[in-house]
């Protein structure tokens, strides 16, 4: 994996994190919460799928570039969003205590 790649997936775990923010407001951690966290969970995400998937642009031309930038977004949104959504329900448990 490539700094281009990383920073890709780092980008769209933020964007993931608030969006998920932004539709789950019960597990919403803040503006500055969501944003860390999907940075972590897109780092993660997009790391895991780009190891499942076999990772990297090969020889083949640009279709397999784009499909990997296409594959870091999502891998990085998701990533992002998950682990947002984990924190937060972690929260809303250590908040009832």
């Amino acid at each position: 994996m490539d700094i281009v790649s990383l920073i890709i997936q780092l980008i769209s775990g933020a964007v993931g994190g608030n969006v998920a923010g932004a539709l789950l407001k019960n597990f919403s951690l803040g503006t500055a919460g969501n944003s860390i966290a999907g940075i972590l969970g897109g780092g993660i995400g997009g790391t895991i799928l780009n190891a499942m998937l076999g990772g990297g642009a090969t020889a083949a031309g640009a279709a397999a570039a784009g499909g990997d930038i296409l594959g870091n977004i999502a891998g990085g949104g998701i990533g992002g969003a998950i682990l947002m959504i984990i924190i937060g329900v972690i929260k809303g448990i250590v908040a009832k205590k």
